[in-house]
């Protein structure tokens, strides 16, 4: 077996829209094509006794063991591999479980769909599902821990903590998108200027200032000190000067703690001899050179977590511990307790396994114990100095416990430190008791608080304090997301896109749009390049400027990682024909179709879909879609036209000269085709259809119809605004266009709008591109060859896998085969083949140039154009 092709979908996609964290492996099972699993001696009853825990997997059958059904009855290899990767990934504590299988036109080449938690975990479960299958197959053996294990490490490397992920589950609860940011737990809730940024519990609306205070334990003791909240007795050392005079102030037992320190590191707990301290100083120096001495509070340790200066919830925190039952060695009942189905690797588990490490080493040395130590029955034996969950701790829900006037001064203390986020830390022997009275203290207050012993205690109730974080950030009523209209279609697109863009931004919103050409903000290019996949979405939707989103969404994009969005509030259908036919397992115009549906099926439920009622395909999925449905057509007695009137729908129409809406039989004119400049006085009716698209979804959307004329009207074409687009130069004998027209349908369009062009002679530049088909790029030179009275055949910059000879000559197979017979020429470099066709220009020429590198076309024709208004001058 081989795998051609491993992709991660990150978004709606052609195998789900709702599912959006697929593996996509191209698989070629090469000679196991001929073997299924029932022609393979005892394929079975290995696999099951490798992976019994496949017996869960229903599979088609819809019963558990159907997996292993389907084994009997002999399945093929990708449809194994699929199952092998979810279970592995489960094992592993990333519990997923949609997969899909499907054969490709390629003999014995299958397309394995799963979903998967974290993408890299995904991908290693892709490859590794392949060796599981083949060491089963060829009766090797396979250690099956060691994949689990290398799983659960590349997972822990990259999830998100429990914090961040349990704020992001809350987010996706309410439907607001996200993106992480970088590899780390920055991640931004929302899009455009509706964003909000958090990493681990540290939000955009935490104070840095307040951040810095947590951070000084000596300015938050003094802060909280001064404001009558009790706290330890105690002072800052620097050596042993300081420490004696410390000492003999409060006296034994004293906690060292690191000035700078977090997460118990450096910290010593209950010291109660000079020798001792002597040590603690020199451990918490190794993290901060400043040491906090104070006097060591006996009672409990409690979490106070307090969010929008509201108290959610408390937690009683015990330190890893084992009890004895008097046979068993300390050795052996952290093993036992590690045997506890809650206690897993990392965060996988609602408790972690406990480790032995130096600071377990050093609280047994204190005992006298050693891990072969057995305790008497009963006997508690802590394991660690601090209760982190991180290192085995337990944590007790105690919310309910607490005393009211305990609530208001935690409450009080957030709001004294600056924080909207606040761990507070006690010691007491009960929080049912003012702290005055029970003798406790505040011992620090936390920025970026740990969420997981609220989330899942391992007693008492789990409490969601994810939701009052995204309370607090999206109050009732406050947007999240900007309005997001998408372009997709095979022609079009750009212009659409452009004209959608340039309505919205006249209508006073900062818009960001994608095109094939770049990445724009208004109408500033911040990226230069085909921009149409979806990084390019991501990058205008992480903007913190943007306010309204238009995003051109082409099929490699969606093919290659899925979209770059969720939904959309409009999606736009311009239509559907012949273009990048015969890859990634598109083959024909109904392939095609199930790509380009991804934008209308992501569309929201209250959203329009807008589609091209003159587009066969695009009519075919018209009654297939969940959201509102309109449609545009440059016939106004378009079947599908007047069936929508009849049931009193909105449509858009090209009717007596006009760019029309109609709701039922009542219409509305925008504007008149002759006063919008990019129609070209209604003599380019491929760009009348993209008026109707763009009127039709900026309508849709709210916009007023005056507002949508006007900005029609102001909508000028040219090189700079609509790069590629019927970019029209004049010269003084002739004229040049240049157009990124690149397939059958495209081709014709510039047909079409050079038929209503007076020219007595009619150059076209062309080249076939090589990532089509055969007969495409014979099309092409057909249509070329109808159309032209002379044809340049020039080179793509980029062959695609083809020679030059063979593209040229699907190309004059195309042009023989046209009913004219216009003389042709092959000059391979385009700026040569440019510059030559201008020197044969004659009094009257138009010439056109269908140029797939727009920018160095342009800018060869405006040099020379530059160059004759410099001579004009000249001669004056």
């Amino acid at each position: 077996m081989k795998i051609e092709k491993l992709q991660a979908l990150r978004g709606p996609n052609i195998w789900s829209i709702r599912r959006k964290k697929l593996i996509q492996m191209r698989l070629n099972l090469e000679e196991l094509e001929e073997y299924p699993t029932n022609k393979i001696p005892g394929f079975r009853e290995r696999i099951e006794r490798l992976m019994p825990s496949l017996y869960s997997h229903r599979c088609s059958e819809g019963h558990e063991g159907g997996f292993f059904e389907r084994l009997e009855h002999g399945t093929w290899m990708g449809h194994v591999i699929e199952h092998i990767a979810l279970e592995i990934q489960t094992l592993a504590g990333m519990d997923t479980g949609f997969g899909r299988t499907r054969e490709t036109k390629t003999p014995g080449v299958y397309n394995v769909v799963f979903s998967y938690i974290e993408e890299s975990a995904g991908v290693f479960a892709a490859e590794e599902a392949v060796k599981i299958a083949e060491a089963l197959i060829e009766e090797k053996p396979y250690d099956l821990e060691a994949c689990i294990q290398s799983l659960k490490e590349i997972r822990e490397k990259v999830r998100l903590g429990p914090s961040t992920g349990s704020i992001v589950e809350e987010a996706v609860s309410r439907k607001i998108p996200w993106i992480r940011l970088g590899k780390n737990s920055l991640v931004q809730l929302g899009y455009g200027v509706n964003q909000h940024r958090f990493q681990a519990t540290i939000t955009g609306k935490t104070s840095s200032i307040a951040v810095d205070i947590a951070c000084n334990k000596e300015i938050t003791k003094k802060m909280l000190e001064d404001s009558a909240i009790p706290v330890p007795s105690g002072d800052i050392a620097v050596d042993q000067t300081d420490l004696r005079r410390i000492i003999d102030r409060i006296g034994f037992p004293v906690v060292l703690k690191p000035l700078s320190g977090n997460h118990g590191r450096g910290q010593s707990i209950n010291v109660r001899d000079w020798d001792t301290a002597v040590e603690g100083l020199e451990h918490a120096q190794k993290v901060s050179h400043k040491v906090i001495v104070e006097k060591y509070i006996t009672g409990f340790d409690f979490r106070i977590l307090v969010i929008n200066h509201k108290m959610v919830a408390a937690a009683r925190r015990v330190p890893a511990h084992v009890v004895g039952d008097g046979e068993m060695n300390i050795e052996q009942l952290i093993a036992r307790e590690n045997e506890d189905p809650r206690r897993g690797y990392g965060h996988e588990n609602v408790l972690t396994e406990i480790l032995v490490d130096k600071d377990t080493s050093e609280l047994l040395k204190k005992l006298g114990y050693t891990l072969d130590t057995i305790p008497q029955k009963g006997e508690v034996v802590y394991l660690k100095s601090t209760a982190n969950l991180s290192t085995g701790g337990t944590s007790i829900d105690v919310t309910d416990m607490v005393h009211p006037e305990n609530v208001t001064m935690c409450e009080r203390i957030s709001k004294i430190i600056g924080l909207d986020v606040c761990g507070i830390d006690i010691m007491a022997e009960n929080l049912t008791q003012p702290l005055k009275e029970s003798g406790g203290a505040i011992l620090e207050v936390n920025a970026a608080p740990g969420f997981r012993m609220h989330l899942a205690p391992s007693e008492g109730l789990p409490r969601n304090v994810a939701a009052p974080v995204v309370d607090m950030l999206y109050p009732h009523g406050k947007p999240f997301t900007i309005p997001i209209i998408a372009v997709t279609g095979t022609n079009g697109k750009t212009t659409t896109t452009r004209l959608i863009s340039h309505i919205v931004k006249n209508n006073g919103y900062r818009v960001g749009f994608t095109t094939s050409d770049g990445i724009y903000i208004q109408n500033t290019m911040l990226t230069k390049g085909d921009t149409t996949g979806p990084l390019s979405a991501e990058f205008i939707l992480k903007d913190p400027t943007v306010e309204f989103a238009v995003l051109e969404t082409a099929r490699g994009g969606i093919l290659r990682a899925g979209l770059g969005y969720g939904q959309c509030d409009i999606g736009v259908l311009t239509n559907i024909k012949e273009d990048h036919l015969g890859l990634n397992d598109i083959h024909n115009l109904k392939d095609l179709t199930r790509v380009k549906r991804v934008v209308l099926d992501s569309v929201k439920q209250d959203g329009w879909c807008v589609l091209n009622a003159d587009d066969e395909y695009s009519m075919k999925i018209l009654n297939t879609l969940d959201p509102k449905v309109a449609i545009f057509s440059m016939d106004e007695q378009n079947p599908h036209i007047r069936k929508f009137a009849k049931e009193g729908k909105t449509t858009c129409v090209y009717e007596e000269g006009f760019i029309t809406i109609k709701k039922g039989d009542w219409k509305i004119r925008i504007a008149k085709v002759n006063n919008i400049p990019i129609t070209m006085e209604g003599k380019a009716r491929f760009m009348i259809s993209n008026v109707l698209a763009a009127s039709l979804a900026t309508y849709l959307y709210g916009f007023a119809i005056e507002d949508i004329a006007n900005s029609l009207r102001t909508f000028i074409p040219s090189a700079q605004l609509t790069p590629g687009r019927l970019n029209i130069f004049n010269f003084k004998n002739f004229k040049v266009m240049i157009d990124f027209a690149h397939n059958a349908a495209g081709y014709e369009a510039i047909e079409d709008f050079l038929a209503n062009v007076d020219s007595p002679k009619k150059i076209g530049i062309i080249s076939g591109v090589g990532d089509r088909r055969d007969e495409d790029i014979r099309e092409c030179g057909k249509i070329a060859g109808r159309m032209f009275d002379h044809i340049i055949i020039r080179n793509e910059k980029h062959l695609r896998g083809r020679t030059e000879e063979e593209i040229n000559g699907l190309v004059i197979s195309g042009i023989h085969d046209s009913d004219k017979n216009p003389s042709f020429e092959i000059i391979p470099k385009e700026t040569e083949a440019l510059k030559h066709a201008m020197s044969l220009a004659e009094e009257g020429t138009f010439i056109t140039a269908l140029s797939d590198v727009i920018s160095n076309a342009i800018e060869l024709v405006q040099e020379y154009q530059h160059k004759e208004i410099l001579e004009e001058g000249m001669q004056m």
